[in-house]
């Protein structure tokens, strides 16, 4: 099915990293920031904050969570990245040492005419997230990108490409945090919103 050999991932890196941390996931009732969720609910966390727009979304995840992981310390927050009042009182309030920023518009043929949208959520979301992370003393950010942001094509990845530039393009701190970025090609399971060009069936 996938054309080639499965990826084995280090878990033990990875639960080195994120056990016993204060986890943020933004986007978290997502295809890809669900499966975020479930993955660091499995390495204890001391705690997991999921940030989501959608409410039936985090309401789905939420509710999947408690149940799967029923000593896991959970706190679900409505709302957007783009607010930046809010954005800044859960940051500030939780003090995540771990962001996970994996919110975004993507459905590539939707943004297409509502580019004012995709910048707004993609690129300033992002750049509002990634300062308060600085702010309340994040160790690490990562930016969950996608394959479409390479010679972007269209709106959405050109959205995308945008929000991966603002990451480099912060201000220099004695102790910033250690942004980086991943991109995506399309995901299993998910729900196919970049896997249509424009004008293609």
């Amino acid at each position: 099915l996938l054309g080639r050999e499965p990826v084995a991932l280090d878990w033990q890196a990875i639960s080195h990293g994120l056990a016993g941390k204060t986890v943020l996931v933004t986007g978290g009732g997502g295809s890809i920031g669900a499966e975020l969720c479930r993955q660091i609910a499995r390495l204890g966390p001391s705690s997991l904050v999921v940030l989501e727009q959608s409410e039936f979304n985090l309401y789905s995840i939420e509710l999947e969570l408690r149940k799967t992981f029923p000593q896991l310390r959970l706190h679900a927050c409505l709302g957007s990245v783009g607010d930046a009042a809010a954005v800044e009182h859960i940051l500030g309030a939780h003090r995540p040492e771990v962001v996970f920023h994996a919110a975004a518009y993507k459905h590539v043929p939707i943004l297409e005419g509502q580019a004012r949208e995709a910048v707004a959520n993609n690129v300033f979301g992002t750049s509002t997230l990634a300062q308060a992370a600085d702010r309340c003393g994040c160790e690490t950010f990562v930016l969950i990108s996608t394959d479409k942001a390479v010679n972007p094509p269209n709106v959405m990845g050109a959205s995308k490409r945008f929000a991966e530039l603002v990451l480099p393009g912060l201000t220099p701190r004695a102790r910033q945090p250690r942004f980086c970025m991943v991109r995506f090609g399309n995901v299993l399971d998910s729900s196919r919103s970049e896997e249509r060009r424009v004008g293609q069936e």
